[in-house]
């Protein structure tokens, strides 16, 4: 199986969706213990979430599993959240602390890792970015993400619905921030935190250069919207997910809608 997916679109938007794959290569899934190979904390149906909801938006996706390689972490292995409980660039743990591992991979691994994997995800990003500047003189990128509602070992409390990241304010212009948290807080039934636990990964601090024209933000979903468990096996939820389909919708547009309007590969 080839690594990543890329769907080329027309819009100056672009889906990443880097935590959705499934695929585990036979040698590294032997190295696996059992709740390994259960690969619980993916992104499940994000995909199939997403799918249709706006118009010409570019995807690149990541079909590996993030247990090979985490597509959103720093290839340094430098921490996104220095001081909090977190996975890393290949992680040894589950979400909950426990390990994964039969064989945990040494620096020569985590090396051939990087190229096979890590590396080919961001190059066909950035080259869908630098392909989507040059049309539109600017690019969105919205990461897409979901993540179990309660995991004591990262957070506290439930997690709310809709968790918005834009690293503080820095990834991208204050409009598009703005306009995707109002369409989630218009559906009441749901709840909105902006840079709260979920700030925004390595795709979203990396690729977020507003200054540039190059605009990031990450999106991460409570699963309990969508599944009809979030214990295996994961199954999709379609009158669940079709409620938040509805705001991703229109969150997705909203952006749509602001580049249609004005610049936003001008400097700020």
């Amino acid at each position: 199986m080839e690594p990543v997916t890329t769907i080329r679109g027309a819009s100056p938007i672009i889906l990443g969706q880097p935590h959705s794959g499934t695929f585990v290569p036979p040698k590294i899934e032997r190295k696996l213990n059992p709740l390994g190979k259960e690969l619980r904390d993916t992104d499940w149906h994000v995909p199939q979430l997403y799918d249709g909801l706006l118009e010409g938006a570019t995807i690149v996706r990541a079909n590996f599993s993030r247990y090979v390689i985490d597509a959103n972490r720093d290839p340094s292995g430098a921490s996104l959240y220095p001081g909090q409980n977190t996975t890393g660039l290949i992680p040894t743990t589950s979400f909950d602390g426990d390990p994964i591992w039969e064989v945990e991979p040494d620096a020569a691994e985590i090396g051939r890792r990087l190229d096979s994997f890590h590396g080919p995800y961001h190059a066909a990003m950035q080259a869908e970015i630098e392909r989507v500047k040059a049309v539109h003189g600017f690019a969105v990128l919205y990461d897409c993400h979901s993540i179990r509602s309660q995991i004591p070992h990262l957070f506290d409390d439930r997690l709310p619905d809709f968790n918005i990241g834009d690293n503080g304010g820095q990834s991208c212009n204050a409009a598009i921030t703005r306009v995707v948290a109002e369409c989630c807080e218009t559906a009441s039934t749901y709840t909105t935190i902006i840079n709260g636990r979920f700030k925004g990964g390595w795709t979203t601090r990396h690729y977020g250069r507003p200054q540039d024209g190059l605009h990031a933000i990450q999106m991460e979903l409570a699963q309990r919207n969508y599944l009809a468990s979030e214990t295996p096996p994961f199954a999709y939820a379609p009158e669940k997910a079709e409620a938040l389909r509805d705001v991703l919708r229109a969150a997705l547009n909203a952006i749509s809608d602001i580049a249609k309007t004005r610049s936003l590969g001008e400097k700020l």
